[in-house]
């Protein structure tokens, strides 16, 4: 079904209705009915105008009643014409912003990248008492300090990836043939001599780059170096994503029954399926919004997700979000990712 518009819609009576409508039921969580509709929607018109226009939406999709004779709740497609057309943002106030930008400073100075998203993803989950969720930066995006290579056996060799914020990475690579302790030393110090300081994949793709541009001067130790270097940074960087506040969720009536929850964790322990939608969302630029069953995960149905990408000037490094209830304020949880992302993207600036 093709999405409706706000100029779908028979008037702009209709769309201040629907648009209270969606406002009353977040705000209360009960089917509205249309005496209740006609009183806080500020127009002067009648309950049975207002069941009119209802008929009205619920023939576009955008409501439905739940039962016979109760009032309407908004449809998936409700949530989504009033995100897109009605639903006005504001951004933080200024003291929100900078009690915000203060409490995710707080472990800026200190601690690995995996603190640091970890803090972030607590401080979303804290502030909109849903869950919060901030995928980790991808190993080609980190810095590298050093670089050591140990033989393991006569083709394996581990690399040890020290990283600038002081995590280490350990990786067993395949290799053509057999090193010895001072040639591993020796490719480690090339590298370290040329790479320190840089992203890992940034700093051997300039190599290759140099490589080619000066191929007759090349010696065999710089192509056992970046050969190396390239299957120490290769391999599975799916990334990955710290999830907060998973529990908030569980006081959500329409998420109350145990089978429910249970689907929902699966879900989020089955993290492929999570890595593939955050990927969708890191493709694109600003708050994006997946609203039940849209992000295609089943187990979503009555939640939504709203998220952002973070990252230094230029270089989206990832991307974070708060899954929450359909019914979840909009205004104030896009406002609250939308500002989350900006300080975590400050704060990576000034780790660099």
């Amino acid at each position: 079904m093709v999405n409706p518009t706000v100029e779908s819609l028979p008037d702009e009576r209709s769309q201040r209705l629907l648009k209270t409508l969606i406002e009353d039921y977040i705000r209360e969580g009960r089917p509205v009915g249309s005496r209740n509709l006609a009183r806080s929607s500020g127009l002067n018109v009648s309950p049975a105008t207002v069941r009119n226009v209802m008929a009205d939406l619920e023939e576009h999709g955008l409501v439905c009643a739940p039962h016979t004779s109760a009032g309407r709740v908004p449809t998936e497609l409700g949530y989504r014409l009033f995100v897109d057309s009605l639903l006005r943002i504001r951004p933080l106030e200024e003291d929100d912003f900078a009690d915000l930008r203060e409490r995710l400073q707080q472990r800026s100075g200190s601690g690995t990248h995996q603190d640091l998203i970890q803090h972030t993803s607590d401080l979303l989950s804290g502030v909109t008492r849903f869950a919060g969720l901030v995928t980790l930066p991808r190993r080609a995006h980190a810095r590298l300090h050093q670089i050591e290579f140990l033989p393991l056996s006569e083709r394996r060799v581990l690399a040890i990836l020290v990283l600038a914020d002081g995590e280490v990475e350990n990786r067993v690579i395949e290799v053509e043939r057999a090193y010895r302790d001072h040639e591993l030393t020796q490719l480690a110090n090339y590298l370290n001599a040329h790479c320190a300081g840089e992203e890992l994949e940034t700093g051997v793709r300039r190599l290759v780059a140099e490589m080619k541009a000066v191929r007759a001067d090349i010696d065999q130790l710089m192509l056992d170096a970046i050969e190396m270097a390239e299957k120490a940074i290769a391999g599975d960087d799916d990334g990955d994503y710290v999830l907060a506040g998973q529990t908030n969720l569980m006081g959500i009536r329409d998420l109350a029954s145990m089978d429910r929850m249970k689907e929902l964790f699966e879900a989020f322990n089955e993290k492929r399926e999570m890595l593939d939608l955050l990927e969708r969302c890191e493709q694109s630029e600003g708050v994006r919004i997946f609203i039940g069953r849209e992000s295609g995960m089943e187990a979503f149905g009555d939640l939504s997700l709203v998220t952002a990408t973070y990252g230094r000037e230029g270089d989206d490094l990832g991307v974070l979000g708060v899954i929450g209830p359909t019914r979840m304020p909009y205004d104030r949880v896009i406002s609250v990712v939308d500002a989350t992302a900006k300080i975590l993207g400050s704060v990576f600036n000034r780790r660099d």
